[in-house]
């Protein structure tokens, strides 16, 4: 007998984990801006600056524009005003998102193409674990979707091995976590943060 079960659709979790990036960012505070982040090297103002342009790279790359038209960090968006540029990214991504066809399209990554779905996982474990980074900085506690979750947790040991780490793997090692601790808790460490 074949298993002819649909898999998910890997949009739902992306665009839960972009509305989710949203609240965190939008309740940082002033004196937040400064701290350090569990991602090593970024302030929360930093980070902020990078999880802006990457909502906004989404939209570009799914649209079938270049990664590297979108640089690193939107230095083009005052402090404070993340939540702002969030919104305006977040909708131009949803708008290019709603089209079923993309998770079938070719998105091109740096390291190569990849099929749309595939994308969608990546970037949902990318704001989930800088979501993470920001709320953890800054004493937020988000409530977790199991299904924001699922994808990114499916994949990960299959998209980042657990040696080698650093260099080109931009993780830290392996911290293990028992494995029924919250599924927040099992995909941070194995990014390499301290759940």
């Amino acid at each position: 007998m074949t298993d002819t079960t649909k898999p998910a659709d890997p949009r739902d979790g992306l665009l839960k984990a972009v509305d989710l990036a949203g609240s965190v960012l939008a309740a940082l505070r002033p004196e937040d801006y400064d701290a350090t982040t569990p991602c090593p090297d970024y302030s929360v103002r930093q980070l902020s600056n990078h999880l802006v342009s990457v909502v906004r790279r989404v939209a570009v790359i799914g649209a079938g524009g270049q990664f590297f038209s979108v640089p690193h960090f939107a230095e083009d968006v005052a402090d404070g005003d993340w939540a702002k540029a969030w919104a305006a990214g977040a909708e131009e991504l949803r708008s290019v998102w709603s089209d079923p066809a993309i998770l079938g399209r070719e998105i091109g990554l740096p390291w190569g193409p990849v099929p749309g779905a595939a994308a969608a996982v990546i970037y949902t474990n990318e704001f989930v674990l800088h979501t993470w980074d920001l709320a953890k900085a800054t004493g937020q506690e988000p409530e977790w979707d199991d299904t924001v979750l699922a994808a990114p947790l499916a994949a990960m040991q299959r998209a980042v091995p657990r040696e080698p780490r650093g260099g080109q793997v931009p993780f830290g090692p392996v911290v293990d976590v028992p494995e029924d601790a919250p599924a927040i808790d099992r995909l941070v460490g194995w990014y390499g943060r301290r759940p």
